[in-house]
């Protein structure tokens, strides 16, 4: 099952790519929505094979993933693949130049069941797809807009 949106965002492409690849903020961030991560590679940048460990607790069952940085081009892509249970999901980040201020984000996600479980899961969500395409386009919508204002760590 695919996702797929951009958006464009008014900002030069390099000041996108240093906030969307602020790793260290989506852990506090993960941390103080109650999820528990542990950076497996100590790399202070990003670079490809990171990986990371969360755990967190998602309809009421504690849920342990494992998520690796598969691919990173400053400043134009990142990738991230996870695997819990049966389940294997893809991110893809991709930032095109539209002008000197401003930048496209192009934000993709794929789920892949790897068991009969998983399998069934993805099958119940095709039947809300059009309405779970609508809340990723919103949060993709929300995530550019707060990028946009978001203070760049030096």
């Amino acid at each position: 099952m695919k996702f797929s949106t951009n958006e464009d965002i008014d900002a030069p492409i390099a000041q996108v790519f240093a906030a969307v690849s602020d790793l260290d903020f989506y852990e506090r961030t993960a941390i103080r929505r109650g999820a528990e991560v542990i950076r497996i590679t100590a790399h202070e940048l990003p670079t490809t094979g990171m990986k990371w460990k969360a755990r967190f607790l998602f309809r009421n069952r504690m849920r342990d993933v494992n998520i690796e940085m598969t691919e990173i081009d400053p400043p134009h892509s990142m990738s991230f693949e996870s695997q819990s249970g049966g389940l294997r999901s893809m991110l893809d980040i991709e930032l095109v130049s539209l002008a000197p201020s401003r930048t496209r984000l192009t934000v993709g996600f794929e789920l892949k069941p790897l068991n009969l479980p998983a399998r069934l899961m993805i099958q119940s969500l095709k039947l809300a797809k059009g309405n779970l395409q609508k809340r990723f386009k919103k949060r993709v919508s929300d995530f550019a807009t707060e990028l946009a204002s978001r203070p760049i760590r030096a």
